[in-house]
């Protein structure tokens, strides 16, 4: 709503920079990130009060790690929710409401997700137990969220061909068009990116702090493919509009780095499947809405990592009955291993880093 200031731009000279998507961005960041630093505190205590400690797992596999984690009995979750709210309020400021779609099909797919998300966590609290949801409805949400996304997108003259090419990096001119097929493909983007930082958020900070490598990554493509002169010097399909979902992937970066400041370790509140499907499900929605599905692997690689870690280690174990790792998702094989949780974190937050430096280097490299 802010955008329309720029209206009054002849009576205060300063209202004009409203009209620039670069300082809506910015702006848009840093809102998200100042309102997660004053609502945190109230969240977290109404969560205290409500009882909504998350239940640790008591197997005996994994004894060894619930005694690492034995702090963490008790500490809120469903923080995912302040997130959430956030990012909307953020972009109800700063966004352009009339050439907004895109910002709202990705806001409608990260509730959708995030609603699934706090059911989820809620049943876990309710029933003091690590099991929530059954795993087949929250995919069959996944998948729902990856085929109506896909649906409305290719129905608009819009941004049908670019919804039906998929781009590769590093490759000038190369795409795939996948026509209808696309559908699924979407499907099981929006399906493996939710579930990618579900797996991810097992430590304090670990998904949040991937999270914002990410989604700079993207903010700064959507900037690019909404720019049309940009987008044909770097020879990227132009997507109209984009650059207001940059604004969107700047409220996410900021709020998830205004969650962090309560989440880092020892977290004060987890996010829950309430943030980390509706966080990963966002990022799969932008990847598809900007055209660059293949490079939220390269982006996301540490996201990528911790869901083959699981699909490596229950194949071989059904395989062979043994076990490739102490314990997946692979942050908990290295904690087993002997690395303080703090340790691995900041690790694998330099990893994603370098993912994301690789990623962006394919602006160029093409």
């Amino acid at each position: 709503m802010l955008y329309y200031l720029h209206h009054f731009h002849h009576a205060f000279t300063l209202l004009n920079v409203f009209h620039y998507v670069t300082f809506r961005i910015v702006g848009a960041a840093m809102t998200s990130l100042v309102f997660c630093w004053i609502v945190g505190p109230w969240l977290i205590e109404i969560l205290r009060r409500l009882k909504m400690g998350q239940p640790l797992r008591q197997k005996e596999e994994v004894h060894k790690l619930a005694e690492l984690h034995s702090g963490k009995k008790g500490t809120p979750t469903m923080g995912g929710l302040l997130i959430l709210l956030a990012v909307a309020a953020s972009c109800l400021l700063w966004v352009r409401l009339e050439e907004a779609k895109l910002v709202w099909i990705s806001l409608g797919a990260m509730f959708f997700l995030g609603g699934i998300g706090f059911l989820d966590d809620y049943l876990k609290v309710s029933k003091k137990k690590s099991a929530g949801l059954p795993g087949r409805l929250k995919l069959v949400a996944q998948v729902a969220t990856g085929l109506a996304v896909g649906a409305i997108l290719l129905a608009d003259p819009t941004y049908r061909q670019v919804a039906r090419e998929m781009s590769i990096p590093f490759l000038r001119t190369a795409s795939v068009d996948l026509g209808w097929w696309a559908l699924l493909f979407f499907a099981f983007v929006v399906t493996g990116a939710s579930n990618a930082v579900n797996l991810t958020d097992g430590l304090d900070g670990l998904a949040g702090g991937c999270t914002i490598t990410v989604a700079l990554v993207y903010a700064i493509f959507a900037y690019v493919v909404g720019n049309v002169k940009m987008a044909a010097y770097l020879f990227m399909p132009y997507v109209p509009h984009a650059g207001e979902l940059a604004i969107f992937c700047a409220a996410l970066l900021g709020a998830t780095l205004g969650f962090l400041w309560y989440n880092c370790h020892p977290a004060r509140v987890f996010m829950g499947d309430t943030g980390s499907l509706a966080i990963g499900g966002a990022l799969g929605v932008v990847a598809i809405c900007v055209g660059q599905e293949l490079l939220l692997v390269l982006a996301g690689g540490v996201f990528v990592v911790e869901a083959l870690s699981v699909i490596i280690q229950v194949s071989f174990f059904k395989m062979t009955g043994r076990r490739v790792f102490a314990m997946s998702p692979i942050h908990h094989h290295f904690e087993l291993k002997g690395w303080a949780e703090s340790q691995v974190t900041i690790r694998f937050w330099i990893m994603s880093l370098l993912c994301a430096l690789l990623a962006l280097s394919s602006l160029k490299l093409r």
